[in-house]
């Protein structure tokens, strides 16, 4: 069974990360994965998680199974924080825990293949994360890709998104990055989400919502500004939301899908269906990440240290962007200023492969296909190495 495999191919994200472990050079930069890093280029553990696993040794008495839904103070918090604490978005939306926003966006994948037998089309954004695609295909889905991102620009190719969407009905499922498009780093302004809700309400499309940095590009609030604005506005959304960045529990796979119905009633049947799909996947979701988001969320003190943590975070993002596109500018012909104008961890270069690969090998540099570069791998001590890098190439 196993002695014909061909290699398989390195995987576009994770495998840059073995290639950079393996270069022994001591100026190399890695802005590939997408984790955050602070100012000395570690990937931390916030004082806020640290001060509630050390809660949760002191008071957690067993580690008994909880359910495929996973810890409901979890599940219930995730809905304030997304949708605000009795809204009626909140009323009509139930949540489960899901092994990190991967997990989650996969259980919706399955989740509507089990609604949607034949398969349903799902749309997905050009350039996108590069998992989506496999995700959707490999449930037995119809992936079909609509232009969202000029790369040469740095802007959104937004007219042509929404002629591309155009003939979209019902039964079929546009995905949408919620804030911090991953890797363009560009989104939609409010008027545009305003069209984009429109036009799904006009066609009867359903959105299916991935928020994997909430609180990375304005705030908190502000983030999930465009969700809530979809939810108020349609009878049916999906959402699949991570904590693994703006808690910074990457290994610990702490993430959430939401449904949100037309009623409350409607949103519970649609829960009920949903957690046979976990029990046939993975059954029961890991408890410690989760437990940690829990415990800190319903803290106020904790909270309150959290969302500090996440403002200092998002500064210092910025604060980066602001560098690189400053160290550029005026390097060669090209306009730099979209890197200071856009929101999250990535920005989109647009390098052939063979320039990336000479970033790696002549400047060791460390990009991904595309030349997506992870904006919280700059630092003050190497970001005039990465532009210089970008300059010479």
């Amino acid at each position: 069974m196993f002695a014909d495999l061909a290699p398989p191919p390195p995987d576009p994200i994770l495998g840059i990360a073995q290639i950079f472990s393996a270069d022994p050079a001591t100026d190399k930069v890695d802005l590939g994965i997408g984790i955050y890093k602070d100012e000395s280029g570690e990937a931390p553990i916030l004082a806020s998680v640290k001060a509630a696993e050390a809660w949760l040794i002191e008071t957690q008495k067993s580690k008994r199974y909880l359910s495929s839904a996973g810890n409901p103070d979890y599940n219930r918090l995730t809905r304030a924080l997304l949708f605000g604490e009795g809204s009626d978005i909140f009323e009509r939306a139930r949540t489960i825990q899901t092994p990190g926003g991967t997990g989650a966006l996969r259980v919706a994948a399955d989740f509507l293949k089990k609604l949607r037998p034949e398969g349903a089309r799902v749309f997905i954004p050009d350039p996108t994360w590069a998992n989506h695609n496999l995700l959707f295909t490999t449930a037995g889905h119809q992936v079909v890709v609509y232009p969202y991102y000029d790369v040469a620009s740095g802007t959104l190719r937004f007219d042509e998104m929404m002629a591309a969407l155009a003939g979209i009905g019902p039964g079929d499922i546009v995905l949408l990055h919620g804030c911090c498009h991953n890797p363009a780093g560009a989104d939609p302004d409010p008027a545009q989400w305003a069209a984009i809700a429109d036009l799904l309400e006009r066609t009867g499309a359903t959105p299916l919502v991935d928020l994997a940095y909430l609180g990375f590009g304005e705030g908190l609030e502000a983030d999930a500004a465009s969700t809530r604005l979809l939810a108020s506005r349609l009878p049916e959304i999906i959402v699949a939301s991570s904590y693994s960045k703006n808690f910074a529990l990457y290994r610990d796979r702490a993430g959430a899908l939401s449904l949100i119905a037309k009623t409350p009633a409607e949103a519970d049947r649609a829960h009920a269906h949903l957690l046979p799909v976990v029990r046939a996947n993975y059954s029961m979701p890991p408890d410690h990440g989760a437990a940690v988001v829990a415990h800190i969320l319903g803290d106020t003190v904790l909270r309150a240290q959290w969302e500090a943590e996440v403002a200092a975070m998002r500064a210092r993002i910025h604060s980066m962007r602001a560098c690189l596109s400053d160290q550029l500018a005026g390097s060669n012909a090209r306009d730099y200023d979209f890197i200071a104008r856009q929101r999250g961890m990535f920005a989109m270069l647009g390098l052939a492969q063979d320039v990336v690969e000479r970033m790696r090998g002549e400047h060791r540099v460390y990009v991904g296909t595309g030349g997506r570069i992870n904006i919280a791998g700059l630092t003050e001590r190497n970001v005039a190495h990465v532009a210089a890098a970008i300059s010479a190439i």
